[in-house]
């Protein structure tokens, strides 16, 4: 005899959606409901004209894409910010000299420069004896933008006449002239601290029998004077003592007659100091007449480089208040 199986008969599947056949319900409140929602989603669909709405179909950009399900949506990349135009060359503008040592001097000076400021092109021209002379490096500049900043210490025939002739016969190069270094008090900062290396005491500040000769090359320009005078009236203040400026060539007192003449005036206990940016001839001869140590040229003074970058900032800052035209930065 058979015993009777223990396992439920199968229930057939309940019929697809659409098929004609029924659906059971669990309860009459699950009737309601479902008719309830039908209902809610038909009268959404009619205005309050009585008028049907339109049905809204998705956009294709707004269609749901495979990996949106797959991944978070992420936000959108700002747009990439516009390259800043590069800044204009640095091009500093020295004298030359057949002085072996003024070249190396300036070169280092260059290289502070850089230091201070990373990125910046600098470049280096001579007006003569040293090569790159300025043309060249002009020439190499082509379709490009430059401040020539003169290392020169005062207004003259050079900053006046040379460099806005050179700029001008470069044509393809955008160029605006900066003011000489001096007269200013980085200036004055850099040949105190000359001063201090060849043995100026600052005790000596209100010293009666000390002094100083500002030894500088000279110029038949009136202006440059006015410069030079400014300068050691500037230096005069910070040390405490007189300081008279003298000239190895153009213009008088010459070094030595300024020792006489301070010597005379009973101060015995005199410095040079050397107004010069780089050794050459004059700084030598103006060297050699001084009684104890000169100070050497400022050359690679820190001061000095911070001078540069100074006077190249304020060419570009003049050139943008007159509306980018070419000019030489005020003093």
């Amino acid at each position: 005899m058979t015993e009777p199986s223990t396992q439920q008969p199968r229930q057939s599947p309940p019929p697809p959606a659409g098929s004609g056949g029924t659906v059971p319900l669990d309860s009459t409140a699950q009737l309601l409901t479902r008719i309830t929602a039908q209902l809610g989603t038909q009268l959404s669909l009619v205005s309050r004209n009585g008028t049907r709405r339109p049905m809204h179909r998705p956009r294709p950009s707004e269609a749901l894409r495979p990996s949106d399900t797959l991944r978070p949506s992420a936000a959108p990349s700002p747009p990439a910010a516009p390259r800043s135009p590069a800044a204009p060359t640095l091009l500093v503008v020295a004298h030359g000299s057949r002085d072996p040592q003024a070249l190396r001097t300036v070169l280092a000076l260059l290289d502070r420069v850089r230091d201070l400021r990373p990125g910046l092109d600098i470049r280096l021209g001579h007006i003569e004896l040293n090569r790159p002379l300025l043309p060249d490096t002009l020439d190499g500049l082509r379709g490009a933008d430059a401040v020539l900043v003169p290392l020169l210490l005062g207004r003259g025939h050079h900053v006046k006449h040379d460099l806005p002739a050179a700029a001008a016969a470069a044509p393809a190069v955008r160029t605006r002239v900066a003011a000489p270094l001096g007269p200013h008090p980085l200036l004055v900062e850099a040949l105190y601290g000359r001063l201090v290396e060849a043995g100026w005491d600052p005790a000596d500040q209100g010293s009666r029998s000390a002094a100083v000769v500002l030894a500088a090359a000279g110029s038949r320009d009136p202006d440059s004077a006015q410069d030079t005078r400014r300068t050691a009236r500037m230096l005069a203040e910070r040390l405490g003592v007189p300081v008279v400026p003298a000239y190895a060539s153009a213009a008088t007192p010459t070094v030595p007659a300024a020792l006489r003449a301070l010597a005379a005036r009973g101060r015995h206990r005199t410095f040079v100091a050397s107004y010069f940016t780089a050794p050459g001839r004059f700084a030598s001869a103006a060297a050699g007449a001084a009684p104890r140590t000169a100070a050497v040229p400022l050359g690679a003074h820190p001061a000095m480089a911070r001078l540069l970058l100074h006077r190249y900032d304020q060419a570009l800052s003049a050139t943008a208040r007159s509306g980018g035209v070419s000019l030489l930065a005020s003093a």
